[in-house]
């Protein structure tokens, strides 16, 4: 192990020690598979899930992330330079990982979500959901038919997820919609109740730019609880930010990336004050102490 990975190790030691699965009532959505997709599985239990985020092009980091204990990463390709050939060799350099491959794509378009789930995510993460139409398009190119148009082609699936693949991937691969502004809050009900949506994840910090509002104020707050509402009346999963562990319902995080928490494994070797890293208890307002 590289002292980089150490580090790296430390610091998520930080974060998972903050972040253990808390039972939940569990939630229908479809149940869990036989399959391959842990979080699936963890999810149906009523366990609450943790990503790593990861949006540096490096196979080592990448592997420092999927073997530290978080259930999943969330790897950034909306916000980050990372290509799909980036992405193919760090999931390749880290076949059997522990930590389940989701990735958030740019848009809900085919090509893109064909790229993503042929290069072996079991996780499509959509951002900036406000229209049916762009809820079920996600699911349509993510899924193979009868469910959806996915087309059969060639990719490293396989390699990593058996030779069985082409019958177990709809039953493995789940989707994720982001609401990020009011116009998605609207009808999260409706964006929830989309078969083959799995999760639906308030974007805490995009909600709070495009409505203006910060976080606890009681028109942001009531915004966030008009979408908690929706998802769950829809017997669907809701996700947030790690800040929001101990909000009633929520059971998939997003957790910090890893710059930060380099930082903070750094300076925990270091017997410094760690900084970059989430501190007990859990904020209700993301950012805040």
């Amino acid at each position: 192990m590289t002292a980089r990975q150490a580090a790296f190790l430390v610091g998520f030691g930080a974060v998972l020690a903050l972040s253990a699965p808390v039972s939940l009532p569990a939630q229908p959505a479809g149940g869990a598979s036989s399959g391959y997709n842990t979080v699936k599985q963890k999810l149906a239990n009523g366990q609450q899930v943790v990503a790593g985020t990861v949006s540096i092009p490096d196979p080592e980091i990448y592997c420092a992330v999927a073997n530290a204990g978080f259930d999943l990463t969330w790897i950034e390709m909306q916000h980050s330079p990372l290509t799909y050939q980036d992405v193919a060799r760090m999931l390749m350099a880290c076949k059997g990982a522990p930590a389940i491959p989701f990735i958030r794509v740019p848009d809900a378009t085919e090509g893109d979500i064909q790229k993503a789930a042929d290069i072996g995510a079991l996780g499509i993460i959509v951002p900036m959901v406000d229209t049916i139409e762009k809820a079920e398009a996600a699911v349509r190119f993510a899924k193979y038919p009868p469910i959806g148009r996915r087309s059969q082609g060639g990719g490293q699936y396989g390699a990593l997820w058996g030779s069985g693949y082409r019958q177990t991937a709809n039953a493995n691969i789940m989707v994720v919609a982001l609401i990020e502004n009011p116009a998605g809050v609207d009808i999260a009900d409706r964006i929830a109740a989309v078969p083959g949506i799995d999760i639906v994840f308030v974007a805490s910090t995009d909600l709070g730019s495009f409505s203006g509002l910060k976080q606890g104020d009681p028109k942001y707050e009531a915004l966030v609880t008009k979408t908690e509402a929706g998802v769950l009346n829809a017997k669907r999963y809701l996700g947030g930010p790690l800040a929001w562990r101990d909000r009633k319902g929520y059971q998939f995080f997003q957790g910090p990336g890893e710059t930060a928490l380099l930082t903070c494994g750094a300076r925990t070797v270091l017997g410094v004050k760690p900084t970059g890293c989430p501190s007990g208890p859990v904020a209700k307002i993301e950012g805040s102490k």
